[in-house]
């Protein structure tokens, strides 16, 4: 059995390397840019009547559906719910249209049935590469939605099919997974407060 002391070494390096990385996020302010652009965008479209979609596989698929969730239902306040969906919770959805068009098809299918122009679609994948969330944001570009990768080291494929890249400086999936759901807080946070609780009159112009 591994000493105490060692677990918390191993403990507090985990910590250390995940701070490092949000450490990079603080600093880095072309993608604190595109993150604010991602908010302004995201509450143009819900005031003008469209929604958010967002899609990933596996934690990524966790993650959309903890950031619809916090937008559906409240994140700090009392508010009514805001127009979000993760389509990777369906799994009649995803079986049928993994079962007669592949897998790489589950989100464009139905992306393609429920999106609309002005929508804000949020493709998450911490390598970029996942074919289902390219071909998700690739379906969303066509129908002209506001287009969202949330992706990690270089950005993959998904990068060329995103009006917004949110690119984690990390190529650890862990570290990658973090700084997702801080970035998803921050503008659940923000379109909350903006959309609910700040005055009309003090507002961003859109």
């Amino acid at each position: 059995m591994a000493d105490k002391r060692e677990f918390r070494e191993f403990a507090r390096n985990q910590i250390e390397d995940s701070l490092a990385v949000k450490r990079q996020l603080l600093g880095d302010t072309s993608l604190l840019q595109c993150l604010e652009q991602v908010a302004l965008a995201t509450i143009r479209s819900l005031q003008a009547g469209g929604k958010v979609i967002l899609f990933g596989n596996g934690g990524s698929a966790a993650d959309a559906q903890h950031i619809a969730a916090e937008l559906a239902g409240r994140y700090k306040i009392e508010r009514p719910g805001i127009a979000a969906i993760s389509v990777t919770v369906n799994t009649s959805a995803l079986t049928a249209i993994a079962n007669d068009y592949g897998y790489d098809d589950v989100y464009a299918r139905q992306v393609q049935g429920l999106g609309v122009s002005g929508d804000v679609a949020i493709g998450i994948s911490t390598s970029g590469n996942s074919m289902s969330v390219v071909r998700g944001l690739e379906a969303a570009r066509a129908k002209s939605l506001i287009t969202v990768a949330m992706t990690g080291g270089s950005g993959g494929r998904l990068r060329s099919y995103a009006d917004f890249c949110l690119q984690v400086p990390s190529e650890q999936t862990p570290r990658i997974q973090e700084c997702h759901i801080l970035l998803g807080h921050i503008l659940c946070d923000f379109v909350e407060d903006e959309l609910f609780r700040t005055p009309p009159s003090r507002r961003p112009q859109l």
